[in-house]
């Protein structure tokens, strides 16, 4: 339930932290290893890295310090996590951040001595490397805009201070706002950043949506200069490293570690902006003359086509779904469905202070853990899909790759979850010949992949472009400011045919991913990337299948450019994504046959 407790939560709905560490002794006794594993690397080489031999045998000394870096973290911090009231649970997640940040300013020589080491050592360190291959070119790339050793150790000391406005946006979010129950017809309703995202914006019920709209913008009014002062700071900080690190723009420092041009960042925010608008509006459009509404608002854009064929799932249930509709993929992935089920990788829960939406946190060569918020619905089930897409990833990844070269490019890294989703689709879809099932399932396509990947993370980005131009230019950013752009922002997209109501430009409020860089961005990136290669896969089979897993085998070892040749198509045009924007253009022209020939609405 969603204001219980987290101590009442059925443990079965929960994950399980004892498998990164039986009990949380096991992680302090870890700390103090990696305190000493480091204390032993820093007096081994500080002063050191000069040859080729040393830059790698350091490399290598620290890959297993780092992975320890990333179960400590995890460990700490996905159960703080699952519940931001715990003070306790805070306090330990403080103290092992202050640890690990103490404990990587330790560390903040070894880049900065292996970019003053000779360039011909630095070459042969290429050349001699295995697993740090990829990381030493990538560090290579980044000498111009390296600090001095001693100001590299400071930035570094001061890690958890940058993450501050991040921490302030979680905590206002996760921990502070209170909502208060809202009334409609007669009836008091209870209100809450997960009921809201996760029931209230699907409610068929007009009144009831439009009156949980109302009163949750409300709320959230209440809070926007801290959350902006919060994002102003962030954004400031941003723009600031970008200069003392020679890049200029803030643009050029983001997309820099993402391996992609302006122009393919840029490509994606305008096509989308131009070429999908038409095809959302038809799809309003549509949602407005299905229930009968004087207006469609952007309250309304959630709802399903037909909510009395949006079947309840269980969790049981979606095991069953999600493992037949990913089997496609092999056997070794349908395998680590189960084991997700089976061994609680997934955190289903509703508790108060948990976290809202869903991520996917991995550990090199263990597993994943996975965050939802369980609502009996097929959104749900896409959620699910959508985050062992990345439990996918790494499983690939880890198992061909070091731990340096796992992780690809941001631009990239939600190809694998979409594709998931898509999967999912195409499997529903051939699952009975019934025309209002195939509505519901391609509308499900819409409202759930398309929409949230290829609308409310767009307009993030196109929002979040326009912020960073204010900052380039040497301006700042207040809630006004923000709310103003937002509005401008939703206006451009849906036009006329979409209402804006009072509150709806506070949905900036809503999103952690401004706090994460260029973010929002990629969801299209990797969803352009996922359609091409289901589209393949369709068609080709297995043989497409094979070279999806090359993608996902690749890791980081190359840039998003080479990564999407190995999945069959070239990104540096406009041609897939131009493709993409057809094919859901097609999706909505299907749900509107199908609807009027089941319910007689032409749209």
């Amino acid at each position: 339930m969603e204001n219980c407790a987290r101590r009442d939560v059925p443990v079965e709905e929960t994950w399980d932290l004892s498998l990164i560490y039986a009990e949380e002794e096991l992680m302090w006794e870890e700390l103090d290893k990696t305190k000493a594993a480091v204390k032993t690397i820093a007096e081994t080489y500080a002063g050191q890295l000069i040859t080729a031999e040393k830059i790698v045998s350091c490399l290598d000394a620290l890959e297993p310090v780092y992975q320890a870096f990333s179960r400590l973290w995890s460990y700490a911090g996905l159960a703080l996590e699952a519940d931001y009231t715990d003070n306790a649970l805070r306090e330990r997640e403080e103290k092992v951040s202050d640890a690990l940040t103490q404990l990587e300013s330790e560390l903040a020589f070894v880049d900065s001595e292996i970019l003053l080491a000779p360039e011909e050592e630095q070459k042969k360190a290429v050349e001699l490397a295995r697993g740090c291959r990829v990381y030493l070119e990538d560090l290579i790339a980044r000498r111009a805009h390296m600090l001095t050793p001693e100001t590299e150790k400071v930035l570094a000391a001061l890690g958890k201070s940058f993450d501050v406005p991040y921490t302030v946006y979680n905590t206002m979010k996760l921990a502070d706002i209170a909502f208060d129950p809202f009334t409609a017809g007669g009836r008091e309703y209870p209100l809450g950043y997960s009921l809201f995202e996760d029931d209230y914006e699907l409610e068929a019920d007009t009144d009831v949506r439009r009156a949980a709209f109302r009163a949750f913008y409300g709320t959230l009014a209440k809070y926007k200069n801290t959350t902006a002062a919060a994002y102003n700071a962030c954004v400031s900080t941003e723009k600031t490293m970008a200069g003392l690190r020679g890049f200029g723009s803030v643009f050029d420092s983001l997309l820099f570690e993402q391996k992609v041009t302006r122009e393919m960042y840029d490509r994606q925010i305008d096509l989308i902006t131009e070429r999908l608008a038409p095809h959302m509006r038809r799809y309003a459009r549509l949602l407005g003359k299905k229930y009968g509404l004087d207006k469609t608002t952007f309250a309304d854009l959630k709802i399903a086509v037909d909510s009395e064929y949006d079947p309840k799932v269980t969790i049981g249930q979606s095991r069953e779904i999600v493992k037949d509709a990913l089997s496609i993929l092999g056997e070794d992935y349908a395998d680590m469905v189960e084991r997700a089920y089976r061994e609680r990788w997934i955190d289903f829960a509703r508790n108060v202070g948990k976290s809202t939406g869903g991520f996917c946190s991995s550990i090199y060569r263990q597993n994943s853990f996975i965050l939802l918020n369980w609502n009996n619905r097929m959104a749900d089930v896409f959620t699910i899909a959508h985050e062992l897409g990345h439990a996918g990833q790494s499983l690939y990844g880890d198992r061909a790759q070091s731990f340096y070269d796992t992780d690809p490019s941001l631009y990239l890294v939600e190809a694998p979850s979409t594709m998931n989703e898509l999967l999912l689709a195409h499997h529903l879809v051939n699952t009975k010949e019934d025309k209002r099932f195939r509505r519901w399932v391609l509308s499900s396509l819409i409202s759930n992949t398309y929409y949230h990947n290829f609308v409310t993370h767009l307009r993030e980005a196109w929002y979040q472009r326009e912020v960073y131009r204010i900052i380039d230019e040497g301006g700042s950013v207040n809630a006004d400011v923000l709310s103003d752009l937002f509005r401008k922002n939703l206006t451009l997209f849906w036009g006329d045919d979409v209402e804006i109501p009072e509150g709806a430009e506070l949905t900036w409020m809503r999103q952690p991913h401004y706090y994460m860089g260029l973010y929002s961005y990629t969801y299209s990136a990797g969803l352009t990337v996922a359609t091409e290669a289901m589209l393949r896969i369709e068609k080709e089979g297995a043989q497409a299948v094979e070279d999806w897993k090359k993608f996902l085998s690749a890791g980081g070892t190359k840039t998003p450019v080479e990564l999407a040749k190995l999945a069959g198509f070239d990104i540096t045009t406009d041609g897939p994504l131009c493709a993409t924007i057809d094919y859901i253009g097609s999706v909505i022209d299907e749900i509107c046959r199908l609807t009027e020939e089941i319910d007689g609405i032409k749209v």
